[in-house]
């Protein structure tokens, strides 16, 4: 059966299986078996292929690795934990946006400690002028997930306010080209903050504050699981949420 995926990428970069082929060191002919006839090459080569084309190598060859392999590549995700966000060294937010060369990517209720320091708007800022995609779900303030959330939090309203006031703070942001903005009234089990290849996941705990919260450095490898999982549940809110004007 024909590789479908790995057809479409090819198409998707403009590369031909014998510009793939040169480009990692195999066969032409080898590549034209992996797309006419489904062969999976060697995990070097997968690996290899997956990179040129800009791709996950799980997304052309789904099957390929065991799932020991899979279990093994994500665990091998997992960068450091922390027991708070508060705990979290303060130059790690900066050092991963800062490395950010094609998205950044937030997904929170409020953020407010992101929002609230003008270091990091400047940062963000210079990054959607560089071409960097930057992209930020805050949560919709007259929501019953923002109610909810300030009820557990004991914040009450609070939280719907502190949202206004973060919408106000990020004013100069929102009017750089590159920048999008969007407002979500989904539940949220874990604030998202990506940088291309790493990303910040913060747990949510009933009855804590985000800040008094468990927090995980990822960065995708080959195979892992794990970030994907979390990159799959950010589009799906982006994709639900409404512009904000």
């Amino acid at each position: 059966m024909p590789n479908e995926r790995l057809r479409a990428a090819l198409l998707q970069r403009g590369s031909t299986p014998a510009e793939l082929a040169e480009a990692i060191g195999v066969d032409a002919k080898s590549v034209e078996r992996w797309v006419t006839q489904g062969r999976t090459p060697y995990r070097r080569h997968r690996f290899s292929a997956a990179a040129f084309l800009g791709v996950e190598e799980t997304y052309i060859w789904p099957e390929a690795l065991s799932p020991e392999q899979s279990k093994a590549a994500s665990q091998s995700e997992i960068v450091e934990l922390y027991p708070h966000r508060w705990s979290v060294p303060a130059d790690l937010w900066k050092r991963i946006f800062e490395a950010a060369q094609q998205e950044i990517s937030i997904l929170v209720f409020s953020g407010f400690f992101i929002a609230d320091d003008p270091s990091m708007i400047k940062l963000l800022s210079d990054k959607a002028k560089a071409g960097v995609r930057v992209r930020i779900l805050l949560g919709d303030p007259e929501s019953e997930a923002v109610a909810q959330r300030g009820r557990d939090e004991g914040l009450d309203d609070l939280l719907a306010s502190k949202i206004r006031n973060v919408i106000v703070l990020y004013k100069s942001l929102r009017a750089v080209e590159g920048t999008e903005f969007r407002l979500h009234g989904t539940t949220l089990y874990n604030s998202l903050y990506r940088a291309d290849d790493q990303l910040i996941v913060n747990t949510h705990v009933y009855g804590a504050m985000a800040s008094q919260a468990p927090v995980f450095h990822l960065r995708k490898i080959p195979g892992g699981e794990m970030m994907s999982t979390y990159l799959e549940s950010f589009d799906k809110v982006w994709g639900q949420a409404t512009p904000l004007d």
